[in-house]
């Protein structure tokens, strides 16, 4: 482990240290209940930020502000189209041939009665 042949002086020490500082941070009013709030921030009492209800405190709010989904292109849009259509005709496909083995159950079941 690398240790200092000499200790650092107090001078160069506070020198160092000197932009180590605490600031206050921006506080503002809120717009709509004149609240302090922290600057670019929701406003904690009321749930307004600029004007606008964006969070479920205020009563104003709706939630049908949630941006909307991203566009898909029309070869992505018809091959999504396609894929269920597909998924369909399987499950008929399966449908018809339980239906069969059940008719043809029940027939060799009538066959050994006699």
């Amino acid at each position: 482990m690398a240790v200092p042949k000499k200790r650092t002086g107090a001078r160069k020490q506070a020198t160092r240290r000197s932009h180590w500082k605490a600031i206050k941070p921006a506080t503002t009013k809120c717009s709509h209940c004149g609240a302090t709030v922290l600057a670019h921030t929701v406003c904690t009492e009321c749930g307004y930020y600029k004007g606008k209800a964006v969070s479920i405190k205020s009563a104003d709010y709706v939630a049908e502000d949630v941006k909307p989904a991203k566009k898909t292109s029309t070869k992505k849009a018809a091959k999504k189209a396609e894929a269920p259509v597909v998924e369909e005709t399987k499950a008929e496909e399966v449908k018809v041939e339980e239906t069969s083995s059940d008719d043809v159950k029940a027939e060799t079941e009538e066959k050994t009665e006699e």
